[in-house]
């Protein structure tokens, strides 16, 4: 969850166990510093702008890669709690050098413009915490079918193929709600989500992705399974139920070990989750 209470804790305790290194949890990266990410093989090149998407709301700013040339499934970006900053930018380009028409979104527009987090994925949470409060079931579902329908009005999006869309952190509920919010959504992917799953309720984001018709990847943290056990066998059960494809793993990092610019990001298992997330589409955006 992103309101981890126990998250200095967290640290200590996966550097003493090994499974993350004082420079990878240690790293600050300020908004001017870039991020390595590896390269992309035979990455295509890619036009790339800030943009701003009207919604009932107002005016999200946006950044929005795409190929150069041609058209590509669209996909929409729902970062962690941080919001939008260079980490996701860098993300939706190497996506976008995938071949695919990438929109990273503002989750906080109605507050403040990006950046919203002035330490990127090292800002203490307490700093970040009241942004994401000003967040509910109904931005959610508000928002996603007004960037989902941007999306498709850009000539760079393929009309004839589903888009996806992929969330971090808080983002992952945001991510299958989505795909309930519209049909166009044929791909669902949550790196350590959290939220995910909220009782029996029938808006509990669980649920409401069960509805549809889309493929999920599911990636849950080490510590994130431990705090609740179980979660993993809810969504198990409950995509089986429905007869959707969910791919359902725990991975050995901690809550939030995917942005290069988080504080327990962890390489290794980053890149394996980012591999599945192409194999997740290139099989249901094909």
């Amino acid at each position: 969850m992103c309101d981890q209470d126990h998250f200095d804790e967290d640290l200590r305790d996966f550097e003493s166990r090994g499974l993350v290194t004082r420079k990878q949890f240690g790293v600050m990266l300020s908004a001017g510093m870039s991020m390595l990410l590896p390269q992309v093989a035979h990455a295509v090149a890619v036009t790339e702008s800030d943009v701003t998407i009207t919604t009932p709301d107002g005016k999200a700013d946006a950044y929005f890669v795409h190929p150069a040339t041609g058209t590509a499934p669209g996909v929409l970006v729902w970062p962690d709690i941080f919001g939008l900053r260079p980490a996701f930018r860098q993300m939706g380009k190497r996506l976008a050098e995938s071949g695919y028409s990438v929109v990273v979104v503002n989750p906080f527009y109605r507050t403040k413009k990006a950046p919203t987090a002035e330490a990127g994925g090292a800002t203490p949470i307490q700093q970040v915490m009241p942004l994401a409060q000003t967040l509910s079931e109904t931005t959610h579902m508000t928002d996603a079918k007004a960037f989902i329908a941007w999306l498709d009005e850009q000539k760079s999006v393929a009309k004839n193929r589903k888009m996806g869309t992929q969330g971090y952190c808080m983002g992952g509920p945001m991510a299958f709600r989505t795909s309930a919010a519209s049909d166009r959504v044929g791909a669902v992917a949550s790196f350590h989500g959290g939220g995910l799953v909220r009782g029996d309720a029938a808006n509990s984001p669980h649920l409401q992705a069960a509805k549809t018709k889309a493929q999920f990847l599911i990636a849950i943290g080490s510590n994130d399974d431990q705090r609740a056990p179980t979660e993993k066998d809810v969504l198990k059960e409950t995509f089986a139920k429905a007869n959707l494809s969910a791919e359902i793993e725990v991975y050995k990092g901690a809550h939030g070990w995917c942005p290069p610019d988080s504080r327990v990001y962890n390489e290794a298992e980053a890149e394996r989750a980012w591999s599945r997330l192409l194999a997740l589409y290139g099989k249901a955006l094909a």
